[in-house]
Parts: structure tokens; C-alpha cells; sequence
């Protein structure tokens, strides 16, 4: 049987390599100084080139189940994903960090299911967005609002990075939240001043997070950690 991952290797050898060697040869030269970190799911139909249009020496990224920011608590655990913020911040100076959840997630789905035993590691990681988790019905817009929500939570918790902390209240970083609808193609950018996530088609910026200090709109109950509603409330609890 044919080895389909040697054969797709060579052909990025033999085909791709050869119309970007400068490129890469540049970026072994020069180093790497790409200004995005992303941090993004795990999900292979999450692709953060084709959503960003970058190309090598472009983006920083860190990819784990659910999109999830551990806390800055300094312990000396083993934090994948709080080194990636470290070096990008302080070793690459990055302008920018993005946290990027997306439509039909299984991480955040499984926030309402029961654990897996097995899954020890999955279930003490998950333990990072429960905060975001609603009490109601599961729904296809409970899990929306619940994938929204956690990106919300994460940037948040971005900000108790000290390093994170003073680069964006001097202004020298900043930090976006996106939601990736996978079946739209649309990347709906968080905004602030509604409490809400814009599509990306309609928005006027790239998105905002909680350091914004625009006002934000608490006339209706938009905010994305908001109130539960009616027809998400569970079937016993529902008004008479």
C-alpha cells in the first residue's frame, strides 16, 4: 500500500519548496518576526492561514483542545500554551493575539457531557472554560453561546499576564476575539461595546477585548456573559 504522508512530503519538497525557497531561506537568515500570535483549537477544519491569508514567518501559533489560556500562576508546570504566550510576548514582541473559537467545537460540547475516565488529562484541561458553560438545554445556540463565552473567558485570563497586562494598557498589544463559523466560512470578531461578536463582513474592526475601555451596552442585556434566556432555560425552570 502506498505511504499517502511520504508521498504528500515529497511533494511539498519537490512541487511547493521550490516556489518559496527565498522565502524560507530569508526567514532561516533573519529569524523569525512575525507580529500575531494565535491561539487557536485544535480542530483540523480550523485553518489559520487560510482564515488570516498569511504565509510563513507570519503568525505565531499555539493550537490545543478548545482554544483554552492557562492561568498565569506561576507555578513551573509543564504550560504549553503559557510558554507560546511568554516567548511570543516577550521574546518575539508580537502587536497582536487572537483567540479563536469556532462553530461545533468538541471540547465545548463535551463541557456538557460526562467524562470520559480514561480522559484524566482532557478533563482537568476542560476545567478552563466550565466558567463559561450555561445551565440550560444543550441547543445548537446554547453551544454558540457557550463557544463565544469561552473565548471571552480566555482573553480575560490573557490579562492576568503581567507581561500581557502592561503591553496592552501602554498600548503596545492587542488582543482579539473570534469565533470561527465553520459552515458560514465567517469569523465574527468579539466587540466590546455591545457585548457581542460581530460578523467579520459587517464589523468595523478586528475585534476588542475586555482592556477596551469603550462603554459598553448594558441598556438590553447584551453582554456575552449575559443573562440566560427564556428559551434556553431548562424545561423545568421556564416561566408558567
Amino acid at each position: 500500500m502506498p505511504d499517502e504522508l511520504l508521498q504528500r512530503l515529497r511533494r511539498f519538497h519537490d512541487d511547493y519548496f521550490p516556489g518559496v525557497q527565498d522565502r524560507f531561506q530569508s526567514l532561516v537568515r533573519d529569524g523569525q518576526h512575525p507580529n500575531i500570535l494565535f491561539i487557536g483549537c485544535s480542530d483540523s477544519r480550523l485553518v489559520p492561514y487560510l482564515l488570516t491569508g498569511t504565509g510563513p514567518g507570519e503568525l505565531f501559533i499555539v493550537r490545543n483542545v478548545g482554544a483554552l489560556v492557562p492561568p498565569h500562576d506561576g507555578s513551573a508546570g509543564y504550560h504549553g500554551t503559557a510558554a507560546a504566550i511568554e516567548f511570543a510576548v516577550l521574546r518575539l514582541g508580537v502587536e497582536r493575539i487572537v483567540v479563536c473559537g469556532h462553530s461545533h467545537c468538541g471540547g465545548i460540547r463535551a463541557l456538557y457531557e460526562e467524562d470520559v475516565p480514561e480522559a484524566t488529562n482532557l478533563s482537568a484541561w476542560l476545567d478552563l472554560a466550565r466558567e463559561a458553560a450555561l445551565p440550560v438545554q444543550v441547543t445548537a445556540e446554547a453551544l454558540r453561546r457557550t463557544e463565544q463565552r469561552c473565548v471571552v473567558l480566555q482573553l480575560e485570563r490573557l490579562m492576568a499576564y503581567p507581561m500581557v497586562r502592561e503591553r496592552v494598557e501602554s498600548g503596545r498589544l492587542a488582543l482579539h476575539g473570534w469565533h470561527y463559523v465553520i459552515e458560514d466560512g465567517e469569523v465574527h470578531v468579539f466587540d466590546l461595546r455591545t457585548g457581542s461578536f460581530v460578523p467579520a463582513s459587517h464589523a468595523d474592526h478586528s475585534g476588542t477585548g475586555p482592556f477596551d475601555h469603550s462603554p459598553v451596552d448594558d441598556g438590553s442585556g447584551t453582554s456575552i456573559f449575559n443573562e440566560i434566556d427564556e428559551a434556553l432555560a431548562p424545561a423545568g425552570a421556564r416561566a408558567a
